[in-house]
């Protein structure tokens, strides 16, 4: 059984923070729990745009706080996300955030991530893994 906090995590290696400085995001269960799935909370900041493709991972959102909208960039629909709020990228959609106020969210990937990965050029999470162990 795992027991941690948000807060136990706060200033450590599962406290990323993107490199485009639009997001961070605590990572409470990572590949390396060995679960199937990783689960994080994730801010991203007022005023900012992001551009993200999950082509190597199925990522489902669940707003708890905030408001952005959510650009569909294939097909140009636009959806209101806010608090009670869940969208799937079921289909590795490329997708744009546009943030109206902090954007508070509770994420699950599968496959899971390691906690290393930050968005690439196209928006993309790496897929890495943890080795295995024996």
């Amino acid at each position: 059984m795992i027991v941690r906090s948000f807060k136990d995590i706060e200033g450590t290696d599962r406290h990323v923070k993107s490199a485009s400085g639009t997001w961070e995001s605590k990572r409470i269960v990572l590949a390396k729990e060995r679960v199937g799935f990783s689960l994080h909370e994730t801010i991203l900041y007022a005023g900012t745009e992001t551009s993200m493709w999950y082509a190597n991972h199925i990522e489902a959102v669940v707003c708890t706080k905030g408001e952005a909208e959510l650009t569909d960039d294939t097909t140009g629909e636009k959806y209101t996300i806010t608090p009670g709020t869940m969208y799937l990228l079921n289909g590795h959609e490329k997708h744009t955030m546009r943030i109206k106020e902090d954007f508070h969210c509770i994420c699950v990937f599968n496959p899971p991530v390691t906690g290393r990965e930050d968005h690439d050029e196209n928006g993309v999470y790496p897929l890495l893994t943890e080795p295995d162990e024996g």
